[in-house]
């Protein structure tokens, strides 16, 4: 179903086919509940994967775990392949996949650590308001300014505290930091937390080029995202897709226009990517996708309404399959003008109209073609599936799971020294430093003669000396330990900035708030 060049799609009255070498022109696969849009996007990751094209797709429903089976025989399959006049090289073949879970039950973990994923993204999930997401900055800023990492929950809460603290000093360099906001930050960490979405942060954390392996045959991977459980966190699963985006942004370097895409990226429900999404995030979302072209990297929105997609989005998703329609709303009727005035015209073709009598398995199909000028829209019979249409069983998952070459690269969680640890130790190490010196001053007027004080804090009797001895007293040790204070102080913060300066200057974020690792 793959040509040297380009991807067979299905029949109109010529052949409909995806040109690999315009691939990362990004496309969009629409329309409503049942009308197909699953089977396209499986024969585009078949056709992806057979031309040595990896591929990322999140499985709502658990349909796309038939990738890693074989289909078998169907007499609609068999009359389908028929119809689009490949039933001579129609056969049933599996692909290589490999299942990934946010969760860890379904798939190999994917975790990433908080200071990767970065403010802009955390205070979408968190729904923060603008003035904790100010915050929130404020927090990751001090924590790249002083070298402290956080990688997990126990690190937020840590510097959540930290920043407390140190609220009326750190207001004077950063900005107002409010209490009030930091126990809203609180609030909501302990909400995501009862979602399962501690689990997404830690290590080790995902290294992208595990999603753009070959197999020994040379197929490209299909990498599945198991989001039936994940769907019940609707934010989550976009911060999820809008981060991995942002990480092959970031971490993939510039290739122009190749032969073909180093990675094909399915974003399926893809209104939750932009729900709410306030107009600077959707801002940075599509410049993400206008410069992600030239590293190579092809994104599909799937959605069941075009209107989902923000239209400075949408007019760059130049390979379209649009699927039936249902025009019972004034919406509805809304979304039906709009996808058919995206289309490039048919002079034999009322697409309006032809949107809302397509049945399943047909759909409207207009890809880039010779100069990247969209062809003309035509009415298409989609290919069939050379893999299992519907999910494989929990036994045949097992199998591929542990049968793969990265199996036990993530499966076992990681906790090194972090943010965490690092202030533990330091409230230690100056707690035990201020009892050394307390002691070292109880030593000094033991040896002098001077009053000491007691457990409670009061200063014990002194009887025999006069007023003016005891002031003298007073105001020696004040001045000794004003100066070992200082002293220590100074220690403490010198070592502490010299970290954060030594480390702070690595530390680079990317368009969408980010860390670059490799700066």
């Amino acid at each position: 179903m793959t040509a040297d060049n380009s991807i067979f799609i299905g029949k109109s009255g010529k052949d409909e086919s995806l040109m690999l070498k315009l691939a990362n022109r990004h496309g969009l696969i629409a329309g409503a509940t049942g009308t197909g849009k699953t089977v396209s996007l499986q024969i585009l990751a078949e056709g992806f994967s057979k031309a040595g094209v990896p591929v990322f797709c999140a499985d709502i429903k658990g349909d796309l775990s038939g990738l890693g089976a074989a289909g078998s025989h169907k007499d609609f399959l068999e009359e389908r392949a028929k119809e689009v006049g490949i039933s001579k090289t129609y056969e049933y073949e599996a692909f290589p996949i490999a299942f990934w879970d946010l969760l860890g039950e379904q798939g190999h973990p994917i975790r990433t650590t908080l200071s990767e994923i970065g403010p802009l993204l955390l205070a979408r999930l968190l729904e923060l308001n603008d003035t904790q997401e100010g915050v929130l900055n404020v927090l990751f800023e001090l924590a790249d300014d002083e070298g402290l990492l956080l990688l997990d929950f126990k690190d937020l809460r840590a510097m959540l505290s930290h920043v407390a603290e140190r609220s009326s000093e750190l207001s004077t360099v950063y900005g107002n930091v409010s209490k009030a906001s930091i126990g809203a930050i609180q609030r909501r960490l302990l909400v995501l937390e009862r979602q399962g979405g501690e689990q997404f942060f830690g290590e080790p954390a995902l290294d992208i080029r595990d999603f753009m392996r070959t197999a020994p045959d040379g197929r490209g991977m299909v990498n599945i995202l198991a989001a039936d459980k994940l769907m019940t966190s609707p934010r989550l699963y976009a911060v999820f897709l809008l981060w991995l985006l942002s990480e092959l942004f970031e971490e993939l370097p510039e290739v122009g226009d190749p032969d073909k895409p180093k990675l094909v990226f399915f974003f399926d429900e893809a209104h939750l990517l932009f729900s709410d999404a306030p107009k600077a995030l959707v801002e940075k979302i599509e410049q993400v996708v206008r410069l992600i072209r030239s590293k190579g990297v092809g994104v599909y929105f799937v959605t069941q309404n075009p209107l989902d997609v923000p239209e400075t989005v949408l007019s760059q998703l130049g390979n379209r399959i649009q699927h039936a329609l249902r025009a019972f709303t004034p919406r509805d009727q809304k979304a039906v003008r709009a996808a058919a005035e995206t289309f490039r015209p048919n002079p034999d073709l009322d697409t309006e109209r032809t949107i809302t009598e397509l049945g399943v398995g047909e759909a409207l199909v207009s890809t880039l073609e010779g100069k990247g000028i969209p062809s003309v829209v035509q009415r298409t019979l989609i290919r069939p599936p050379c893999s299992r249409l519907g999910p494989i069983n929990q036994s045949e998952r097992r199998s591929i799971i542990q049968s793969s070459a990265i199996f036990g690269t993530y499966e076992r969680a990681k906790d090194r020294t972090s943010a965490y640890e690092i202030l533990m130790n330091r409230a230690a190490e100056t707690q035990r430093l201020e009892q050394k010196h307390r002691d070292k001053e109880d030593r000094y007027a033991d040896k002098h003669g001077e009053p000491r004080k007691g457990r409670s804090g009061f200063q014990l009797p002194d009887f025999g000396r006069d007023d003016r001895s005891r002031r003298d007293s007073r105001e020696r040790r004040s001045r000794r330990r004003s100066q070992r204070d200082t002293v220590l102080e100074a220690g403490l913060k010198s070592a502490a900035r010299s970290l954060g300066t030594s480390l702070g200057r690595a530390l680079v974020r990317g368009l969408m708030g980010s860390l670059k690792r490799g700066n």
